[in-house]
C-alpha cells in the first residue's frame, strides 16, 4: 500500500506529463494496429461482433497484464528497490486525479475572468457536445459532469483493481477503458468490432461506479456538503443514464452540491434530451467546478484510507 500512496503523491506533484511514455499510448497503438489489420479485408458483421471483437478485447487485456507482470517480476528478481520504483511509476500512470482536476481548473479560471470564449474552448476538449452556444451555466455543467463521471473510471476503478491485483490488474483495467474509448462507440463503424469491448467496460466498471457514488457521499460529509441529499439523489437518479455506470458518481455529486445536471444538450446539430440528475436547490455556478474537484480528492483519499485499513487488518488476522 505504501507504493500506491507514493504514486498518488507523485501524481499530485507532477500530474500526467504529456511526453512521458505512458502505457496507455502503447495500448492505444496496439488497438489501432489490430483495427487496421482486421478492417483491411471486408468482414461480416457477425464475425466482427463474435470473433474479432472479443479477440481484440481479450488479446489487449492479456498482453497488457502479461507485459506489466513480467516487467515487475524481472525487476523484483534484480533488486527490491528497482521493483518498487517501477511499481510506483506504473501505479502513477494508472490514476489521474491531478490531470482531471487540472482540466477542471482550465475551464474554471477563464470563467472567473469572464472569458466565455476561452472557457468554451477548454470545455470542448472534455465533452463531445456542441459548445458554441453554451453560456456560463452550460459550460460549468459540462465540466462538473465530466469531473464527477471520471472520478470512477479515472481514479476509483484503477485503485479498486490495484487493491485486488496490483499494477498489472490496474493497467489491464486501463486497457479495457482504452478499448471502450477507441472502439466502443455505438455507430456504424464500431457497433460490431467494439461491441464486446463496450460490454467489457460496463462489466469492469460495475462495482467501482457504485463504490464511487458512496465515496463521493462520504467525501461530501467530510467536506461539509449535503451528505443526506447526496445519498437521496444517488439512490433516486443513479440509473438515469444509457450507461449502467455513468450516472452513479454524477448523482451522488449533484446531490452533494445541490445542483441539477443532465438535461437537453446539442450533439452534432441535434438536440439530445437526457434525464435530469439532481434537484436545482441552487443555480449552478463556476465555483461548483472547484467543489467537484474537492469531492474528487476527498473520495480518493477516503478510498485509499479504507484500502490501507483493510490491508493492515488482513495481515494482523
Amino acid at each position: 500500500m505504501i507504493d500506491i500512496w507514493v504514486a498518488f503523491a507523485l501524481d499530485c506533484i507532477l500530474g500526467d506529463p504529456y511526453k512521458f511514455p505512458h502505457p496507455v499510448r502503447f495500448i492505444g497503438k496496439y488497438i489501432a494496429w489490430f483495427e487496421r489489420v482486421v478492417t483491411k479485408r471486408k468482414r461480416t458483421k457477425t464475425s466482427l461482433r463474435y470473433i474479432w471483437g472479443p479477440f481484440l478485447t481479450i488479446s489487449t487485456v492479456a498482453l497488457t497484464f502479461s507485459v506489466i507482470f513480467t516487467i515487475l517480476k524481472i525487476a523484483s528478481s534484480i533488486h527490491t528497490y528497482l521493483y518498487h520504483s517501477l511499481n510506483v511509476i506504473l501505479l502513477w500512470t494508472s490514476i489521474a486525479p491531478c490531470c482531471l482536476s487540472k482540466e477542471g481548473y482550465k475551464v474554471y479560471k477563464p470563467l472567473k475572468e469572464g472569458n466565455i470564449k476561452e472557457a468554451r474552448e477548454r470545455v470542448s476538449y472534455l465533452v463531445s457536445r456542441d459548445v458554441k452556444s453554451l453560456n456560463e451555466e452550460g459550460i460549468t455543467r459540462a465540466a462538473v459532469e465530466t469531473i464527477l463521471e471520471n472520478i470512477s473510471d479515472g481514479i476509483i476503478a484503477p485503485l479498486f483493481y490495484v487493491f485486488l491485483g496490483g499494477a498489472p490488474l490496474a493497467l489491464a483495467y486501463k486497457a479495457v477503458n482504452t478499448l471502450d474509448s477507441m472502439v466502443g462507440y455505438r455507430n456504424e463503424k464500431y457497433e460490431d468490432l467494439g461491441f464486446f469491448s463496450a460490454k467489457a467496460d460496463d462489466l469492469v466498471n460495475f462495482i467501482p461506479a457504485r463504490l464511487s457514488g458512496f465515496l463521493i457521499s462520504i467525501s461530501a460529509l467530510a467536506l461539509g456538503y449535503n451528505f443526506k441529499n447526496s445519498i437521496r439523489i444517488f439512490f433516486r437518479d443513479r440509473l438515469k443514464h444509457k450507461s449502467p455506470n455513468s450516472a452513479h458518481p454524477e448523482a451522488s455529486g449533484a446531490g452533494a452540491l445541490g445542483i441539477r445536471l443532465g438535461g437537453p444538450n446539442l450533439y452534432f446539430g441535434k438536440i439530445v434530451n437526457k434525464p435530469y440528475i439532481g434537484d436545482e436547490l441552487q443555480s449552478i455556478k463556476s465555483e461548483h467546478i472547484v467543489h467537484s474537484i474537492k469531492l474528487l480528492y476527498g473520495a480518493t483519499i477516503i478510498f485509499l484510507g479504507i484500502c490501507s485499513l483493510i490491508y493492515k487488518i488482513r495481515f494482523i488476522i
